[in-house]
C-alpha cells in the first residue's frame, strides 16, 4: 500500500537557519505515517492506546537532498513494506510539490511488542491489512 501526504512547512519547523531542523523531518514523516493509518480506517486514538500492543521504532534514517523552507509545499509519497511476522519498514520520498524535486528520503523501522514483556508478538491484523 503506497500512500501520499500533503503538507506546507511551517515556520516551527525550521532552525535558525531557515530550514527545516534535521529531527523535524522524522516528525513530518511520522505525521504520513499516521495520516495513512487513519485512512485506512484504523482508529488512532485505539491503535496507540492500544496497552496489549506496542509497535516502537527501531531504526530510523534521513537523507537530505535539498533544503525544505517555510512555505515550502511538500509531498510525502509512504511505502510500508512487511519484513516478518512481527517488522516492518516505510520508505518516504519528500518531494516539492511545485517541481517535482526530490528533497529527502527516509526509513523508519517498527517491531510489534507486547509491553509488558518488550517481547516481539505478531502484527495486529488490522496493521497486517494496512501493510498490503
Amino acid at each position: 500500500m503506497s500512500f501520499t501526504y500533503h503538507r506546507t512547512i511551517r515556520f516551527s519547523d525550521t532552525d535558525a537557519a531557515g530550514v527545516v531542523y534535521f529531527a523535524n523531518v522524522l516528525s513530518i514523516c511520522h505525521e504520513a505515517y499516521e495520516a495513512s493509518l487513519a485512512a485506512s480506517g484504523i482508529n488512532l486514538q485505539s491503535f496507540f492506546t492500544n496497552s496489549a500492543v506496542a509497535i516502537p521504532i527501531i531504526h530510523a534514517s534521513v537523507d537530505f537532498l535539498r533544503p525544505m523552507l517555510c512555505g515550502d509545499s511538500i509531498i510525502i509519497l509512504l511505502t510500508p513494506q512487511p519484513l516478518s511476522e512481527h517488522q516492518f519498514e516505510i520508505a518516504y520520498q519528500i518531494i516539492a510539490a511545485s517541481s517535482e524535486q526530490s528533497l529527502a528520503k527516509a526509513m523508519t523501522r517498527h517491531v510489534c511488542i507486547a509491553p509488558s514483556t518488550r517481547k516481539k508478538i505478531q502484527l495486529p491484523d488490522e496493521l497486517a491489512q494496512w501493510l498490503c
